[in-house]
């Protein structure tokens, strides 16, 4: 993979870890307004997620950068967005799936003993195009 520099997200923390990883699914936004995007089709995401936190867990990690992968790779790889639950009440566009993963990686972290944080999460649909999600402080905490 081509190392990509993303926009970054301020903070103080310690420690920020950055995840790099792609996943290939389908989608269609069911919608007359959606134009071409009515019809299905597919995609290689690409995502990159960033997590901050000043305490490390007893291997000296934030998380295992697998356990990221797997969380969101094994989730959604070659698989039909739409056929998620959590696409059910609303329609699976790129802004609707950062938010997703984000919140997917934030319930993950609050299960560990030193409490990382999401801070975003960048979903690129093409090689021009790409949304960031940043999560609310209320929704990390």
């Amino acid at each position: 993979m081509i190392q990509q520099f993303y926009p970054q997200v301020q903070h103080a923390y310690r420690f920020e870890l950055n995840k790099d990883m792609h996943f290939s699914a389908a989608h269609f936004i069911p919608n007359e307004n959606a134009g071409k995007c009515q019809v299905m089709h597919g995609h290689t995401y690409h995502i990159n997620i960033t997590i901050g936190g000043n305490e490390l867990d007893t291997l000296g990690f934030l998380i295992d950068f697998k356990q990221l992968k797997n969380l969101i790779h094994d989730k959604y790889d070659h698989s039909v967005l739409n056929d998620h639950p959590e696409f059910k009440e609303y329609f699976p566009t790129t802004e609707r799936l950062a938010e997703q993963i984000g919140k997917s990686i934030q319930n993950e972290l609050r299960t560990r003993s030193n409490k990382p944080i999401c801070l975003q999460v960048i979903v690129r649909e093409t090689p021009t195009s790409y949304v960031i999600y940043r999560p609310e402080q209320e929704e990390v905490l």
